[in-house]
């Protein structure tokens, strides 16, 4: 049937199905649909008196029920007749959940599953799961079964009517629980109760006779349905029906007694472990104690600290303990029942100690560190111990214990972690270098925070000790990678790397040591950081000549250097007597130690010493002559064999008199000269025009100059105002050059030069003209004070022209209008020279 939505009329019936193998009415319908992926999935129960039909498919309800012409309809059947058989869902959160149909032999109930992948076998897919018949005898008292008139379904009962009564069943128990009557009028009695119907949406139930509706109240219906969930041993049911803590306590407590009673300790310690109020905690332990299952008191205190909060801390501590205490004797009992319980076959034992480090690895945060130690040192369990440790980062006790074992990688292990302290590879260098020295160099290579000065104990222990000749100095690799590789300063580590050097046999790598610079780059930085002292001291001890060579021409004193070379190898001598190059009389000084040597050491007749001492001669490039190495022969040898010596040494001081000779007459040349140029610049003068002007105020410079007589220092010759002309040409009044060059000099020179015009004219000079720069002829011997200031004013400004000078070439880079001079440039204003002969701008501020 079609109803039309909006006037709730009815549209068009149309028949679906008809049910012609059996003579029975359908007395009951429902459906449900749900959606899947490719489309809608119907779902409809139909009941008979005696018949249960289900149809299900996707698409319309048309094409269902036309499927079902070719193929039998999947149904159930029960015995018995009943007059009134109905058929009810059960709603929840619109979706039917339960179903229950009133039948002759009872009431068959089940859970609905759409959507379920079950099929039956003719094809139909099969929803329906935990079905059961519910007798009638179950409650009518002892006598022969009444069926019920009317039946309504709820979630957890079944409401029957039966005569004027309701009977309220429950679903799981299958017990009547309650009897509910009607207030009726005495009339309406004899007629009775005609029906049951529900209320899915509302979750409300109503009977009704032919006059009234009465109205069944539900209030809670599931609040003691964990008792019989837990009465029927459903004991997931039962706790997802209990309402409050107690409740479930109730439904553990009958778990754990079950479970102890059939002597499954651990499964009934892990039921105890979640009793809260019931039971006492010393009560379960008790229980467990007085039987002698310690592993089902571990595992009682290992579960009930998963349900202990974090806020409970003086609890968890105390059975964290207690339970580590529990698996250690677990352990010590293992140990002592079977002897081969440390064989790594044994995996009860293997697997012990994997679950009881993981147990420490959980409660390192919560379990007292000092009295878990001693515990585990009282049970002697080692490697625990150094576990444990290493959890609570004492890692110190992880290194002794490490290296008291011998396992130096292990412990090399420990200090390479990032949360290790810098101090304990210190601390423990001297043990490990010890016992493992490649592997200690290399990790002490491959950290980059440590500081080599605190690691020198350590290496000078491994030094100390014997090694062999073939064997890789691990102390001097470690140092050569801190000098060269991280340019390490310290002096302490270059000077024990200096003294490792020492010892060896091989100078070589001493010497190469000795001539690098370290600090080669650093500005006012040492070329070495090694102390050359100890380390002459070193050399000399361990007989390193060479060493002691190089030390002593480092550090300037050649003269025992070579003094020292000399007994090595006298080339070495020479070596160093050339690297005196800025002081010659100390390198004449080296190299007559060196001949005074050669010529004491050879063994030969007399005539070839002399050949050989000649010969030396030459190699000293003619800083010895043959007077210079004469001492060193007896004193009745021949001159014979110095004859072409002598000979050569008084050609080149012929030489050089020559030379001398012509650098005096040079000199005298020179000197004439010097006079000559002095006469003739007494007579130099120069001719000043008449129109000449000054460079500074272009006035005349020959002109009666009534201003200028007042110039500072200077007096005018005549009516005449005192000037400066120079070679180039260019003439300016005394005053305006001196105001010109102290405008335009710098502030020191400016005021040098007015400090000069001050002491003129507090000397009261009185000056003259000059020309060409310089002043005017005046008699040589009348120098005084006042002629020095003033030949000092006129080097200070006239010693260039200031306009073909330097003077000149600075102001090149100087602005045209300097930034005080700008702000008042805004008010300048340009006008025309008032003469009318001149067409000339004039600045008007």
């Amino acid at each position: 049937m079609a109803v039309d939505v909006k006037d709730k009329m009815e549209k068009y019936i149309k028949l679906l199905f008809e049910l012609k193998e059996l003579p029975e009415a359908f007395t009951g319908l429902q459906m449900e649909t749900a959606s899947v992926h490719n489309g809608t999935r119907f779902y409809v129960m139909a009941v008979t008196p005696t018949r249960l039909y289900s149809f299900t498919g996707i698409g319309s309800l048309d094409a269902i029920f036309a499927s079902y012409v070719d193929r039998t309809v999947h149904f159930m059947e029960l015995p018995g007749e009943i007059p009134n058989s109905e058929l009810h869902f059960f709603i929840q959160q619109r979706r039917a959940v339960h179903f229950a149909w009133l039948s002759g032999a009872g009431i068959y109930h089940g859970d609905l599953k759409f959507g379920a992948q079950h099929s039956s076998s003719n094809g139909d897919e099969n929803f329906v799961e935990n079905k059961a018949l519910l007798d009638y005898s179950k409650f009518s008292e002892g006598v022969e079964g009444v069926k019920p008139t009317s039946l309504a379904i709820s979630e957890f009962h079944f409401l029957l009517l039966i005569g004027n009564k309701v009977k309220v069943v429950n679903r799981i128990s299958e017990q009547i629980v309650e009897e509910l009557y009607f207030d009726q009028t005495s009339d309406a009695v004899s007629r009775g109760i005609i029906g049951l119907c529900s209320d899915a949406s509302a979750g409300l139930f109503y009977a009704y006779d032919q006059n009234s509706i009465f109205q069944v109240s539900v209030n809670d219906e599931g609040r003691d349905m964990w008792k019989v969930y837990l009465d029927l041993k459903e004991y997931a049911a039962a706790l997802a029906s209990c309402r409050d803590a107690l409740q479930r306590d109730q439904v553990y407590l009958v778990q754990a007694e079950a479970a102890f009673v059939a002597k499954e300790f651990l499964r009934a310690a892990s039921f105890y472990a979640k009793i809260n109020y019931v039971l006492s905690f010393e009560e379960i332990s008790l229980k467990f104690i007085s039987i002698g299952e310690q592993d089902a008191l571990r595992t009682f205190l290992l579960r009930k600290l998963d349900n202990l909060s974090k806020d409970e801390k003086c609890q968890i501590t105390m059975i964290s303990t207690w339970a580590t205490e529990l698996y250690l004797d677990k352990i010590n009992r293992l140990l002592l029942e079977d002897d081969g319980a440390l064989d790594s076959n044994n995996t009860e034992y293997q697997s012990l100690i994997k679950e009881f480090r993981a147990f420490l690895s959980d409660c390192k945060d919560v379990l007292d560190e000092a009295t878990t130690m001693k515990l585990l040192e009282s049970y002697g369990r080692v490697d625990e111990l150094v576990f444990f440790a290493s959890l609570k980062e004492q890692h110190e006790i992880v290194l002794h214990h490490y290296i008291q074992q011998g396992e130096a990688k292990k412990a090399l292990q420990v200090l390479q972690k990032p949360n290790v302290p810098t101090e304990l590879q210190y601390k423990f260098a001297p043990d490990l270098i010890m016992l493992d020295a490649y592997e200690t160099v290399e990790s002490w290579m491959t950290t980059k925070s440590l500081n080599p000065r605190k690691l020198i104990p350590a290496m000078m222990r491994y030094s100390s000790e014997p090694h062999a000749k073939n064997e890789t100095h691990e102390v001097i690799k470690y140092l050569e990678y801190c000098v060269h590789r991280l340019q390490n300063e310290d002096p302490g580590v270059h000077n024990l790397l200096l003294s490792l050097y020492a010892k060896k046999e091989d100078e070589s790598a001493l010497l190469r040591f000795l001539e690098c610079k370290f600090g080669k780059g650093q500005p006012g930085g040492p070329e070495f950081f090694y102390d050359p002292k100890y380390a002459l001291r070193l050399c000399l001890k361990e007989k390193r000549m060479r060493a002691c060579v190089h030390i002593y021409s480092m550090m300037s004193m050649h003269e025992e250097a070579v003094a020292l070379a000399l007994q090595v190898d006298p080339e070495l001598a020479m070596a160093e007597a050339d690297k005196v190059e800025d002081d010659e009389d100390l390198r004449k000084k080296l190299w007559l130690m060196i001949a005074k040597h050669v010529i004491e050491q050879e063994k030969g007749t007399k005539r070839e010493n002399i050949r050989k001492a000649i010969a030396f001669l030459k190699e000293t490039d003619g800083l010895l002559k043959i007077e210079d190495i004469l001492p060193f022969f007896p004193d009745f040898a021949l001159i014979d064999d110095f004859k072409e010596a002598i000979c050569s040494s008084l050609e080149d001081y012929n030489e050089q008199i020559e030379k001398l000779k012509q650098e005096m007459n040079d000199a005298t040349r020179g000197a004439d000269n010097i006079r000559n140029d002095i006469s003739a610049l007494a007579q130099r003068y120069t001719v000043i025009d008449r129109d000449e002007e000054c460079g500074v105020c272009r006035r005349k410079i020959l002109n009666v100059g009534g201003d200028y007589r007042m110039t500072t220092g200077y007096m005018a010759v005549g009516p005449m105002a005192p000037f400066y002309v120079f070679p180039c040409g260019h003439a300016f009044h005394a005053q305006c050059l001196i105001a010109h060059v102290t405008r335009c000099t710098n502030q020191a020179q400016a005021e040098y030069i007015l400090d000069l015009q001050k002491q003129l004219t507090l000397l009261g000079a009185e000056p003259k003209n000059v020309s060409n720069g310089g002043l005017s002829e005046e008699p040589l011997a009348s120098v005084t004070p006042m002629h020095k200031i003033r030949s000092q004013l006129d080097d200070a400004v006239a010693s260039d022209c200031p306009f073909c000078g330097d003077l000149m070439i600075r102001e090149i880079s100087l602005p045209f209008i300097l930034p005080e001079e700008a702000e008042e440039s805004e008010s300048w204003e340009i006008k025309p020279h008032n003469h009318p002969s001149q067409r000339s701008l004039s600045l008007a501020v």
